[in-house]
């Protein structure tokens, strides 16, 4: 059962890692040895960017999760604490903090290795969500054992669900029929449909809210039997890493909101582009300002 001992507008549940973005002149060829142009460090993962990102959009954000008791964990606790994001249902462990080495080219485009050594999802039971009633929970599939039964009871006391779908595992394909919104990537939708337009429809079978975000393209979306499709915002991008976290937590954000749903999916769309315009997913996440700005410009 919830209880409202805590007050949490979004609480994001999934992935924390620690990311290292090198920015390269360009893609290193085999054997060669490549210098930076600049490193950037600080915290990532889904879940986690879109805790701050809706912090940063000026609502009460919560992250669950795991990171472990190493420097990058505590660089990353320290982050989200810094953000004013709650950071009561994160477990600590000896496992360690996942890390991702991000190698960002000049077009924006990237490369991402990703280690996580013996770190395994959450076992289930492990997080206490008995303290709290958030209006809105953000599922990105990546702790699924916590997500599932968190996501039915959510549904039980009529708390709105949003699942980040960036690629099929056993997470995102468990969740997807128990969210209200199922906003996915266009790497998932061709992963399980082989075509947008197609996973378009199969996926709203599962869901009665569907959108799959296209990058540069825009997004289509679906709302029962309404459909239709929204073009990106025009921006100078430079590095496309954190976008789609930025969308999902502007998008959970602003459920919170009296938008109508145009509104929605323009005020996400706003904050995934504004995303791109710096290196660094974490860094480059903007707040209530800057996405208020780029609307009124875009009438």
């Amino acid at each position: 059962m919830f209880k409202t001992a805590i007050e949490i507008d979004v609480l994001c549940v999934g992935h924390a890692c620690y990311d290292l973005f090198f920015s390269v002149p360009h893609h290193p060829q085999a054997d060669e040895k490549l210098v930076a142009d600049s490193l950037i460090s600080c915290g990532g993962g889904p879940a986690a960017n879109a805790a701050i990102t809706v912090s940063l959009l000026g609502l009460k954000a919560g992250f669950a999760g795991y990171l472990g008791h190493d420097i990058y964990g505590e660089k990353h606790v320290q982050e989200l604490i810094d953000n004013h994001v709650n950071t009561d249902f994160i477990v600590r462990g000896s496992d360690p903090t996942p890390l991702s080495t991000v190698i960002v080219k000049p077009d924006g485009s990237r490369a991402l290795i990703n280690y996580k050594g013996d770190t395994q999802a959450l076992k289930a039971g492990s997080i206490d969500f008995s303290t709290i009633r958030p209006r809105v929970i953000l599922f990105d599939g990546h702790e699924p054992h916590v997500s599932m039964p968190l996501a039915h009871q959510a549904r039980k006391a009529g708390i709105a669900t949003v699942l980040d779908a960036g690629s099929i595992h056993e997470g995102t394909l468990g969740l997807m029929p128990l969210v209200d919104h199922l906003v996915c990537s266009e790497k998932f939708a061709r992963q399980y449909a082989g075509d947008t337009a197609l996973a378009l429809n199969r996926l709203a079978e599962f869901s009665p809210s569907v959108v799959i975000t296209l990058g540069e393209q825009g997004l289509i979306w679906r709302q029962r039997q309404q459909q239709g499709n929204l073009p990106a915002f025009q921006v100078k991008a430079i590095d496309t890493t954190g976008a789609g976290d930025a969308f999902h937590g502007a998008f959970a954000a602003g459920l919170c909101q009296p938008m109508s749903w145009l509104e929605l999916l323009r005020y996400a769309s706003a904050t995934g582009a504004l995303c791109t315009t710096k290196t660094g997913a974490r860094t480059g996440l903007p707040d209530q300002k800057a996405v208020s700005a780029l609307l009124a410009i875009t009438g």
